[in-house]
């Protein structure tokens, strides 16, 4: 693997070609649907530590190490198991890296996995950082997961993260985001500049949805299976939050919030994206997960006009008033590497193509 990898996110191609070549190792042949337009799903390993505390090994200790001074006791993950909430696991996954030079990886929860306020984050032998890989990595991976809200059903080859490669930064600039969105249009509706990305409004009107802005999480609910799809009743899990006149919204501590953007947001089909939270000063709030937005979400072709940003919400610790039309995210857009050979939306099956308000995949249509 000599070959100088071309500058930008790669695309689903370049992921398999990386498997090929031996970078990315897995227990097991690749799931049918597993390499998504411009990024890799993760898939669970077969034991589960329950571990006192997340840590990250440092520079001169392996991941490995740090299990074993730190669990609790082993789960068996290959008939299915329940992780509470409240506590922390670490699962070593299916795959592994040998990453060239130049390329590195990182990592973010799917957007299932978000929307269930479950907190993921990708560690590597020797790490600094949680969800990054850096050039050249060449070891094991782990998934350290701690359900917040909901007890999870999971067993080996559950799909939790997914992880994005890449050559270079290929960031844009405040200019070429600018250019971008005059020729592609990345967002619709709202007021806001486009500079150092794409800035995400909250909607709490509801126009469309009969008044509907959100969902507040339930307590003490029942276990939610991972890999089912439309199983639960939304109201057994989430309370719903409607528009009672006033366009705002109080967040409570603690509590857990899927929210929506005001904007309609599109990602070409030459570029990917990554939601980051906005400056924290500017409230006491945050978006609680980053996202991945493959190339096509919001794409007119494939199927996505209108598509809307779900956001997952938390308040700090006190109570904060959201007001509508205040700015919670910002979308980063990337260049590709290459032309994709397949596209976000609907001749995948993607789960989120034209969404507005909704919920992870796991639950009945609502309304």
């Amino acid at each position: 693997m000599s070959q100088a990898w071309p500058k930008g996110v790669f695309p689903a191609r370049m992921i398999e070609q990386l498997h090929q070549e031996g970078a990315i190792s897995s227990v097991r042949p690749f799931d049918h649907d597993q390499v998504q337009p411009a990024s890799l799903d993760l898939r669970l390993g077969k034991t589960a530590f329950r571990v006192r505390s997340s840590f990250l090994p440092g520079p001169s200790h392996s991941v490995a190490e740090r299990i074993e001074a730190l669990k609790l006791h082993e789960i068996d993950l290959s008939r299915g198991a329940v992780l509470e909430r409240g506590c922390v696991y670490l699962v070593p996954l299916e795959e592994s890296l040998a990453l060239p030079a130049g390329v590195s990886a990182s990592a973010n929860p799917k957007s299932s996995t978000g929307r269930l306020d479950v907190f993921t984050r990708v560690i590597g032998d020797r790490a600094r950082g949680f969800d990054q890989l850096p050039h050249g990595y060449n070891g094991p991976l782990y998934l350290e997961i701690s359900p917040r809200t909901f007890p999870i059903l999971v067993r080996t080859g559950s799909r939790l993260s997914q992880m994005r490669f890449r050559a270079g930064d290929s960031r844009l600039s405040v200019d070429e985001h600018q250019a971008l969105h005059a020729s592609d249009t990345l967002v619709i509706g709202g007021d806001q500049p486009v500079d150092h990305g794409v800035a995400l409004s909250i909607d709490l009107l509801g126009q469309g949805r009969d008044g509907l802005i959100g969902f507040r999480s339930k307590r003490h609910t029942a276990v939610i299976d991972v890999d089912k799809k439309a199983a639960l009743d939304v109201l057994d899990f989430w309370e719903p939050l409607y528009a009672r006149g006033r366009s705002e919204l109080i967040l409570d501590p603690d509590e857990f919030y899927i929210l929506v953007s005001l904007e309609a947001v599109h990602v070409p089909p030459t570029h990917a994206a990554e939601m980051v939270p906005f400056d924290p000063l500017v409230g006491e709030f945050r978006v609680h997960y980053a996202g991945f937005f493959d190339p096509g979400f919001g794409h007119s072709a494939a199927g996505g006009t209108g598509s809307r940003a779900v956001l997952e919400v938390r308040s700090r610790e006190v109570p904060f008033l959201l007001g509508h039309g205040q700015i919670i995210g910002r979308l980063i857009y990337e260049e590709l590497a290459e032309k994709p050979d397949r596209l976000y939306g609907t001749d995948l099956g993607s789960n989120y193509q034209a969404q507005t308000l909704k919920l992870s995949k796991h639950f009945k249509p609502f309304g």
